[in-house]
C-alpha cells in the first residue's frame, strides 16, 4: 500500500519542479521560484561573458604576435589574461560561496549565491569589454 502512495506523491511533485516561473516579477514568487530566476539570471550573465571572452582572447593573441618582433619579453597579454580569468573564476566562486554560506541550510542560499555570481559575472564582462576598447 505504501508504494502507490509514494508514487502519487512523486507525481504530485513533478508539476512544481517543471513550474514556469515569471522572472519578470520575482517579488511575487515563492522561494523556489526566486532561486530559479536567480540561477537563470546568472546563466544569462555567463552567456554574455562567454560571448565577450573569445573577442578579448583574439585581441590578446594579435597584440602578442605584433609585440614579438619588438618586445618579445612583453608579448604576454594572452598569458596574463588567461591567468587573471582563472583566478577571477576561483575568486567569484569562493566569494559567492562565502556569501551563501551565511545562509547554510536555508532555502535562500541558492538565491544569494546565484545573484552574487550574476552580479560579479556582469562586472567581469564589462572589464573584458573595456580591454577591447583599450590599445
Amino acid at each position: 500500500m505504501r508504494l502507490p502512495v509514494a508514487f502519487v506523491l512523486c507525481l504530485a511533485a513533478l508539476p512544481a519542479a517543471a513550474q514556469d516561473w515569471n522572472c519578470d516579477d520575482p517579488g511575487n514568487l515563492p522561494q523556489q521560484g526566486m532561486n530559479h530566476c536567480a540561477y537563470q539570471d546568472w546563466q544569462r550573465a555567463d552567456r554574455a561573458l562567454n560571448v565577450a571572452w573569445p573577442l578579448v582572447v583574439d585581441k590578446a593573441k594579435a597584440l602578442d604576435e605584433s609585440n614579438r618582433d619588438y618586445h618579445p619579453e612583453q608579448a604576454n597579454f594572452h598569458e596574463n589574461l588567461l591567468k587573471a580569468q582563472r583566478a577571477w573564476i576561483d575568486y567569484r566562486d569562493g566569494h559567492c560561496g562565502a556569501e551563501g554560506a551565511q545562509y547554510a541550510g536555508g532555502s535562500i542560499r541558492p538565491l544569494i549565491e546565484n545573484s552574487c555570481k550574476a552580479h560579479m559575472t556582469r562586472q567581469r564582462t564589462q572589464e573584458l569589454l573595456l580591454l577591447l576598447e583599450d590599445g
